[in-house]
């Protein structure tokens, strides 16, 4: 049969032919697709599926009233890299059905194919199927509808107007492991059996990004607020508020998950490369109070001859919420504070920027005027308070406030030569705190009101919420780009830190950090887990607070930075900082002499024998800068993780990867891959000399391909190795030659 002959027959009864030889995997145009989609018409329903990219599809489902073309996506359309050429699929196919008759077309490696109840011929359920080598097709997932139950597209109309809610449930099965969703404070790098809301706060950013162990990668393209639910024989996904459900699916290999991801990042966006200063040492504190101080650090590092790339100053700094401009009483001469610190030690600087706006600013009455602000849906339009002042956020989704906000930006901190900033308390609707009334008074702030559905100029934030903290990322971009003449995804001559994002947050200047943590040991093993799901779900520019953002109340020495316990603690999670994509040590500090606001949070500031430890570790990540180029350059090319939980690189070669990742166990969710050769376990508890670490069996057997970074002594893989770790040593192992690590020639 000639390939114009199966193109054909496909085209005509719309089923999949059997072959009697297994296409050739490296035949491209066999694994083109054979249709541009299909649209089936279900009763009051329509659904539209096409190829999109590599080996996926994109499924659009909406109840009556189709989609305008205006709605909210994350996602390329057409993606960075498939078989579109740069054509955008936009709403085309070339089959159309009403399910009375199966449909099934194939791109790549998969195929989706409708099916209905009882084995009928027709269909109006759709099923995804990965081809194997063979040719043989194994299911991926399918809608999940066992004979009786609840829809699994089920919509609802919970208001006056055309918009629903809608539930989409897909087929699991108990041994199924899912990775990413954004990040969570759970401890899990496996999120099976998770119920997660999608709803911005701090420390929490959920996403609706995952892949799966099965070998393929979802993406429920929505911005509404909703639902995920990971059960043992279904996957939901819920949105409050819509007009169309979008998602896609995209398979690879099992087990190849820089496939998955270069997948995903061709669909969502792939990282710039970051500019080099972001890659060294990042000092901040809660917080720096005026110029003086900022002028004095500076010298310290100078006289100490510490290296450090980025000072940052944190909120507070202004006189009123919403001026976006540093306090002139408090920062008389900016441009040559800024002067100053570079002069003496090479950083740049980075300051913070709140989205709230209280009605004493001198944006306010500009901002309000010209409709720049968000309201709600009842009530004065306040969304929450801050230090006894009521407030609105900026409308980040109305492009004109985006470059209301940049040119104030612009006027009081770039020109000025901060060129830096910190996206911070910007989850959406409120201030990203969990309750409202933030900071009024310690007797109501926790009360539990239903936090606003804020009105935006492209929705609520029932329907559109999950888009505000990624377009609060996207008015700082579009400001760096304008600025330097640059285009989106090239190298970032500055770049910005926000406590949320969403789907595709990979694509801006950004990092992601992982909010207000507490300081104790708990809390430090939290981090790792969170790491490594921020980096499933795409996000390789993930931080966090080295030392933890706050003190926990109920631990006496926590955040104190004269107290022993917290000492060792510090350069505990220092350690581990200085193997992530950003190094940064941030938070409010306690000490003995005093108050909070002004204790310090410098390498100097943890006692005389702990100084040499944590100057050590700065030094160290400026020696691994090659190395750090090396694979940020890869992320930015093919979208392959920076941390890399284990899964990702042992799963085939090691039995017992995958068991120990089903079961959340400490190896999986404390142990990781930085970049291809370095095998990072930071400590988690007080105390020890000694840290026990799983080695995984590499591909090369009978070898041992392991390396202790502090002894030079190898070890073979898959096993548990007890290591010596003074308080100096972080548990490192690495693969390879330490030379090429330095240099950088990894790949």
């Amino acid at each position: 049969m000639t390939k114009a002959m199966y193109r054909l027959l496909v085209g005509i009864f719309a089923v999949p032919l059997v072959w009697a030889n297994p296409i050739p995997a490296e035949d491209s145009e066999y694994l083109m697709p054979n249709s541009t989609g299909f649209r089936l018409q279900h009763g009051f329903e329509t659904i539209l599926v096409q190829p999109f990219g590599y080996d996926g599809f994109r499924v659009r489902a909406w109840p009556y009233r189709p989609p305008t073309g205006n709605e909210i996506s994350f996602i390329y359309d057409p993606p960075l890299e498939g078989f579109e050429n740069g054509k955008a699929h936009v709403m085309d196919f070339d089959i159309a059905s009403n399910g009375n008759r199966t449909v099934a077309i194939r791109n790549g490696r998969i195929i989706v194919r409708t099916s209905g109840w009882g084995g009928n011929l027709g269909g109006y359920r759709l099923a995804f199927y990965r081809v194997e080598e063979n040719g043989s097709e194994t299911l991926l997932t399918n809608e999940y509808a066992p004979l009786k139950s609840i829809n699994p597209r089920y919509y609802r109309w919970p208001g006056p107007g055309s918009e629903f809610s809608a539930e989409f449930s897909f087929s699991s099965t108990p041994d199924e492991q899912i990775y990413g969703t954004g990040t969570q404070q759970d401890h899990m790098v496996n999120k099976k059996g998770s119920v997660i809301d999608l709803i911005n706060f701090n420390t929490h950013i959920p996403t609706p990004v995952f892949m799966s162990n099965k070998g393929y990668g979802f993406i429920w393209n929505m911005a509404s607020e909703g639902r995920m639910e990971f059960g043992t024989l279904r996957n939901k996904f819920t949105a409050d508020i819509a007009t169309v459900v979008d998602y896609v699916i995209f398979a690879a290999r099992p087990g190849d998950y820089d496939t998955l991801q270069q997948r995903l990042s061709a669909l969502t966006g792939r990282a710039p490369p970051p500019p080099q200063f972001a890659l060294g040492f990042i000092q901040s504190k809660l917080r720096y109070e005026n110029q003086t101080e900022v002028e004095l650090l500076a010298r310290n590092f100078y006289y100490n001859e510490i290296p450090v790339s980025l000072i940052v100053i944190d909120y507070q700094s202004w006189a009123h919420q919403g001026d976006w401009q540093l306090d002139p009483r408090l920062w008389p001469d900016v441009e040559s504070m800024t002067e100053k610190v570079k002069n003496l030690t090479g950083a740049e600087m980075m300051a913070s920027l709140w989205p709230s706006v209280a009605d004493n600013s001198e944006n306010y009455l500009e901002l309000i005027a010209n409709g720049f602000l968000s309201a709600t849906r009842s009530g004065p339009g306040t969304t929450d308070s801050w230090n006894g002042s009521y407030i609105r956020n900026i409308d980040s989704t109305n492009p004109a406030a985006r470059q209301f906000l940049w040119r104030t930006l612009k006027r009081n901190y770039y020109e000025k030569g901060i060129r830096n900033f910190w996206i911070d308390q910007a989850d959406g609707g409120a201030l990203g705190e969990a309750y409202e009334n933030n900071g009024q008074s310690s007797y109501i702030e926790s009360i539990p009101f239903t936090l606003p559905n804020a009105l935006y100029a492209v929705g609520t934030q029932l329907g559109a919420g999950k888009l505000y903290p990624w377009a609060h990322q996207q008015a700082i971009e579009e400001g760096f780009r304008n600025i330097t003449e640059t285009k989106m995804g090239t190298q970032c001559k500055q770049i910005s830190l926000s406590r949320s994002g969403y789907i595709g947050s990979q694509r801006f200047c950004s990092m992601i950090w992982s909010g207000d943590t507490t300081s104790v040991w708990e809390t430090l093993a939290v981090q790792v887990a969170s790491g490594l799901s921020a980096a499933a779900t795409g996000w390789g520019w993930w931080t966090m607070d080295a030392g933890g953002f706050q003190a926990d109340p109920t631990v006496p020495w926590s955040a104190n930075i004269d107290t022993p316990e917290y000492r060792e603690l510090y350069v505990r999670w220092f350690q581990w900082a200085t193997f992530l994509p950003f190094m940064r040590t941030h938070g409010s500090r306690a000490c003995n002499t005093q108050n909070a606001y002004t204790c310090g949070n410098e390498p100097w500031s943890y006692g005389k024998e702990n100084t040499p430890i944590i100057i050590s570790y700065i030094k160290l990540r400026y020696q691994l800068q090659p190395y750090l180029q090396a694979i940020f350059d890869v992320f930015h090319k093919t979208g392959r993780s920076i941390m890399r939980p284990l899964y990702m690189d042992f799963e085939r070669t090691d039995p017992h990867i995958a068991e120990m990742t089903r079961r959340n166990t400490n190896t999986t969710t404390q142990q990781y891959m930085f970049g291809p050769k370095l095998l990072v376990t930071p400590i988690t508890t007080p105390n020890v000399t000694e840290w026990s670490v799983y080695l995984p069996q590499t591909a090369t057997t009978g070898t041992k391909p392991w390396t202790y970074w502090w002894t030079n002594e190898t070890y073979a893989g898959g096993q548990n190795v007890t290591v010596h770790t003074p308080i100096e040593h972080i548990p490192l192992f690495y693969l390879g030659r330490r030379e090429d690590i330095i240099s950088g020639d990894i790949f």
